[in-house]
C-alpha cells in the first residue's frame, strides 16, 4: 500500500465518520429544540443547528470536491448570524424569558385569610 492510497484510505474514513457525527449533532439539536423548556433554549438550539449544517455542507464539499459548496456556507453563516441577533433582540424586548411557553406557573393562595389589627396606643 502506498502512501497515496493510505492517504485515501484515511480520508474516506474521516469523512464519513464526519458525516455520521454530524448527522447525530443535527438530530440531538432538533430534539433539543423541540422539548427546549424556554424560548431561550430554542434559539439556542436553532443557533447550534446552523452551526452544524454549516460543519455538513464543509464535509460535504470536501467528498464531493465542489467550492461552490464554500459559499453556500458562508451565506448560511451570515444569515445564522443575522437570526440569532434578531431573535436575542425579540428575546430581550420580550422581558419574559424564564417562565415556559408550555407551562404556567401558578402561585398559591393560602386557604385561609386571617387579618389581624394591632391596638394603637
Amino acid at each position: 500500500m502506498s502512501f497515496l492510497q493510505f492517504s485515501e484510505l484515511v480520508l474516506d474514513w474521516s469523512l464519513s465518520i464526519a458525516l455520521v457525527l454530524l448527522c447525530l449533532s443535527l438530530t440531538l439539536t432538533i430534539v433539543r429544540i423541540w422539548k427546549g423548556p424556554t424560548l431561550p433554549d430554542r434559539v439556542l438550539g436553532l443557533d447550534v443547528l446552523t452551526s452544524s449544517s454549516i460543519g455538513l455542507i464543509a464535509v460535504i464539499g470536501i467528498d464531493t470536491g465542489f467550492t461552490l459548496y464554500v459559499d453556500i456556507a458562508i451565506a448560511l453563516g451570515l444569515v445564522g448570524f443575522l437570526a440569532t441577533i434578531s431573535f436575542a433582540r425579540f428575546i430581550m424586548a420580550r422581558g419574559d424569558t424564564e417562565r415556559s411557553p408550555v407551562s404556567v406557573d401558578v402561585a398559591e393562595e393560602p386557604d385561609e385569610v386571617v387579618l389581624t389589627q394591632e391596638p394603637q396606643p
